[in-house]
């Protein structure tokens, strides 16, 4: 049963990270595509927004499905931790804890998702 829950764990984070990046490159699900998040980057100090707004949304899309299928696990839960830490010193961080105040709630949770799982394997329901 262990498998099953980590499988469960890894398609909810792994595809919910992917879809992020979908809305960043292409504006799938509501983004705002390459160019509006470059445009909201360059806003908030990251710079060169197009560079880095590509980088970003390859790291969330790349990752995350990298993390669903349970493929090299210590890679994708790289790309999302660098990824959430940029969210929270960038964007969250002065909101506090709580992800209704816009804090670093959903931050953190994906940060510690990341590192149990790079910790205990993907499980027996995984490509690796």
């Amino acid at each position: 049963m262990a498998d099953l829950g980590l499988l469960i764990i890894r398609l909810m984070f792994g595809l919910t990270m992917a879809g992020h990046g979908a809305q960043k490159l292409f504006g799938w699900f509501g983004g705002h595509g390459l160019k509006g998040t470059a445009g909201f980057f360059e806003s908030i100090g990251i710079r060169p927004g197009k560079m880095m707004a590509l980088l970003a949304g390859l790291a969330e899309l790349v990752g995350g499905l990298l993390f669903a299928v349970g493929a090299w696990i210590p890679v994708a839960s790289f790309l999302f931790i660098v990824t959430m830490l940029v969210a929270i010193v960038k964007v969250h961080g002065k909101n506090g804890y709580w992800a209704t105040e816009g804090g670093i709630e959903y931050n953190v949770a994906y940060i510690a998702v990341a590192i149990g799982l790079t910790l205990t394997g993907p499980g027996a329901y995984s490509l690796f």
